[in-house]
């Protein structure tokens, strides 16, 4: 049994989207008054968010039914153990204090499946009235959904569910040591090449551009906010593509070889170089990455391994 993330779009309606947006600025309020607990600093008394955060999370429904009252129990609990994970990693590494939160910097709830997150027979997301999903893949059949996030990214919704199951995929049964590069993405010990698609290189000139009308906009306008939006669609957009590539990649080379070794770089090292902005573009650690968690989940378990060819 492993755990994989399936990701899919959601389509709600005016009405629904105002209240997702409802939700996450009032569980970025009970963050931010956990936070604030934490830190010994009284809450004001004019904001009944963080009255509530300083009670049990329990009484929250019967205090404040027109706040945090409208959101599950369990859901509200889920904001208060993020903090605390914040915390724990806080401590763990020491650095990375947990800061507060604006809301419009606050883009992703945790919910339990099962709870106030359900999926409906007609195929909706049981919350708030049922939101249209955009099924483009199934879920596996003997599947157990632990965890679902309800995520905004770029203005849309997306619901990202933890999935439980045993998966097996088709495993190849040849050897082959891979060389990676900045002409060639990959070079293979069987004489295969494959292109780098240099995906941020190609757009760079209209990226330049958005950047240079967001420098012209003045701080707080609405079109400052168009152009930043304009700027961050075309990050996003880069983004999916160089992820897409190694995952159809990773899950090719996986399908034809059962052992692979990959040459032996010091990435870290090589992106602090002249050539940074390549190596970035090319995504070697990601394609590596990928490799290894498509092959550990492979029928034939088999680990990818980092050597020199």
């Amino acid at each position: 049994m492993s755990v994989r993330s399936y990701k899919y779009r959601l389509r709600p309606n005016r009405t629904q989207d105002t209240a997702l947006y409802a939700k996450l600025r009032d569980f970025c309020g009970l963050y931010n008054a956990g936070l604030q607990a934490r830190r010994g600093i009284p809450p004001p008394r004019h904001e009944p968010a963080l009255q509530a955060s300083s009670q049990r999370v329990g009484g929250v429904p019967r205090s404040d039914p027109d706040g945090l009252g409208r959101w599950s129990f369990s859901a509200l609990q889920q904001v208060l153990r993020r903090l605390d994970q914040t915390y724990t990693a806080f401590f763990k590494c020491g650095h990375g204090l947990p800061r507060f939160r604006a809301s419009a910097r606050y883009h992703a709830a945790t919910f339990r499946v099962g709870d106030e997150l359900t999926i409906r027979k007609d195929r909706r997301l049981g919350v708030l009235g049922g939101i249209k999903v955009v099924w483009h893949r199934a879920l596996p059949e003997d599947d157990e959904l632990g965890t679902a996030i309800l995520t905004r990214q770029q203005g849309k919704w997306y619901v990202v569910f933890s999935v439980e199951a045993a998966f097996a995929e088709a495993c190849g049964t040849g050897t082959v040591g891979i060389d990676l590069g900045l002409n060639s993405l990959i070079a293979t010990s069987d004489g295969d090449t494959v292109p780098v698609p240099r995906f941020a290189r190609t757009v760079q000139k209209a990226q330049s551009r958005r950047q240079r009308a967001l420098a012209r906009c003045q701080r707080g306008s609405e079109r400052r906010l168009e152009a930043r939006a304009r700027l961050a669609a075309g990050s996003a957009r880069i983004a999916r593509q160089r992820r897409d590539h190694p995952h159809r990649l990773s899950r090719s080379l996986v399908s034809r070889y059962r052992s692979i070794a990959f040459e032996d770089l010091n990435l870290t090292a090589l992106k602090r170089g002249m050539l940074a902005h390549s190596i970035h573009d090319a995504a070697w650690s990601l394609l590596v990455q990928l490799v290894r968690y498509e092959a550990e989940s492979s029928e034939n378990p088999r680990r990818s391994r980092r050597g020199r060819c």
